[in-house]
């Protein structure tokens, strides 16, 4: 399974270790022990912060080729240079500009075997250059604090991004983490709290041909590279480049699944686009969905180890599974955060898998809450549940917010319906303060209404919300 670990937050345990190892633990000279721990781990987090951009941000370089920019590490003194096998491409020499400003000319050394995306460079005529630190071998733990330096876009060198390492993947020698890692970031490093490299920066997930980052970033784990290191300093790496360039995910090539329709047939195989952080082959879908549907996507093959991925409407990652259903078919069951068109990647979990497969994307909650009048200002099924855009009053009651555009004297009718909870109805004005609310619209009912003038043209808010702090389940919810 393919998971991502939590971030560690820390906790009163730090005014234990504090004391006098303020210093080592990155807290500047001057802080006032009384501070409030917050604040004091943030001056923590600051200092580290900058310690890591101070001492690791002179040696990373930016890479001038016939056909675009990318990232580079410094990691001797004499000029050699580990970047990505894709920012070359077939160039055998490419301009390098330094941190401080200097260009120079670099030839091209080696790539790595395998299709294994990194490339080697030595400057010409260059001695005492700073240098990037390689860390040790398989010490990169999930939820570690991650940092990467680079020049996004080919205009903005020396960018600095911070996050933590979401996952590891020893079989494919990959680090999945959230620091932002945009074009033009390919081939800088990946680093740890010490300043020291533990990954190549290789690679983005993004839902659009703008290729930005949404929090799913690849680098080539520093286990990887130094086989690599010594193939070159041996004078045996190849010579020519065997990784092609990343792929984006974009909706505009993708086929639209209908919710609740037949399952969709389709095919991993060679010719698709491919992942160059893997080497794998996938596939792209797009269906519509609504806030607060629950909906379930299966991918189904007898002949590759199925693997989804989960995108929301504006390309973030929401969910990613391996083996769901409790074999090597991948199911992601959820509900939906937003309204919008969703984008499903079909994936394998192995680099070059290729086979048949079928997906088909559930609606579990729709059909059960009917279709509120076609004049409504707003009519919304939904779930309330915890996450799923939900938040929580100070009884602990569950509540999800709508909002619509009223009119002074206008005369509206609010009603909230659920098969699974006894509701509660609030509405506000746009200032929060509260214009009607109601438990049950009648005796026999659990189900809420309102009828009310609106006194201005404002925006209103709608609360739906459950009579007490269990409430749970579908509700619909219309304005007319």
């Amino acid at each position: 399974m393919r998971t991502s670990a939590p971030r560690f937050v820390l906790t009163g345990l730090l005014s234990v270790v504090l004391g006098s190892s303020a210093i080592a633990l990155g807290l500047q000279p001057g802080t006032p022990p009384g501070q409030p721990l917050a604040a004091r781990a943030q001056a923590i987090d600051e200092a580290t912060n900058i310690r890591v951009y101070e001492q690791a941000a002179p040696a990373v370089v930016s890479i001038e080729t016939s056909d675009g920019t990318g990232s580079g590490s410094i990691i001797t003194t004499d000029g050699l240079i580990l970047t990505n096998a894709h920012v070359i491409a077939g160039d055998r020499t490419v301009r390098v500009t330094l941190a401080d400003g200097r260009r120079f000319t670099a030839d091209v050394m080696g790539f790595a075997s395998g299709g294994l995306d990194l490339a080697a460079l030595r400057l010409r005529n260059a001695n005492n250059l700073p240098i990037v630190t390689l860390a040790d071998a398989n010490a990169v733990r999930v939820g570690q604090r991650a940092f990467a330096i680079g020049n996004p876009f080919g205009q903005f060198q020396g960018t600095f991004t911070t996050g933590i390492v979401s996952r590891l993947d020893p079989d494919k020698g990959l680090i999945q983490t959230d620091a932002a890692i945009n074009p033009g970031n390919s081939g800088g490093p990946l680093l740890n709290s010490r300043g020291e490299l533990i990954g190549v920066n290789t690679a983005i997930y993004s839902p659009s041909s703008s290729g930005g980052n949404i929090g799913i970033g690849f680098a080539i784990a520093i286990d990887q590279v130094q086989p690599f290191l010594t193939a070159v300093r041996n004078g045996n790496a190849a010579q020519s480049a065997q990784q092609r360039r990343p792929e984006q995910f974009s909706q505009r090539s993708a086929r639209v699944i209908a919710l609740n329709g037949e399952p969709v047939a389709g095919a991993l195989e060679r010719g698709d686009s491919i992942l160059s952080a893997d080497r794998s082959f996938f596939d792209v879908y797009t269906f519509d969905g609504q806030r607060g549907e629950q909906v379930a996507i299966e991918m189904l093959s007898r002949e590759v180890d199925a693997y989804l991925i989960l995108l929301a409407p504006d390309g973030r990652e929401l969910a990613q599974d391996d083996d769901g259903t409790g074999s090597t078919d991948a199911r992601i069951v959820l509900t939906l955060p937003t309204s919008g068109t969703y984008t499903v990647i079909a994936n394998s979990y192995q680099g070059g898998e290729t086979g048949r497969y079928a997906v088909r994307v559930q609606s579990l909650n729709r059909s059960a809450v009917p279709t509120a009048p076609s004049n409504a200002l707003v009519r919304q099924e939904g779930v309330l549940a915890p996450g799923a855009g939900t938040a929580t009053l100070p009884d602990g009651s569950l509540y999800q917010e709508y909002t619509f555009q009223g009119r002074a004297g206008q005369s509206v009718l609010v009603t909230l319906e659920s098969p699974d909870f006894d509701t509660y109805l609030i509405v506000l004005d746009s200032q929060g303060r509260k214009l009607a609310e109601n438990d049950d619209a009648q005796g026999n009912t659990t189900n809420s209404q309102l009828s009310l003038r609106l006194p201005n043209n404002d925006t209103y808010r709608v609360l739906v919300n459950a009579y007490d702090r269990g409430g749970r389940g579908r509700y619909r919810l219309t304005i007319r």
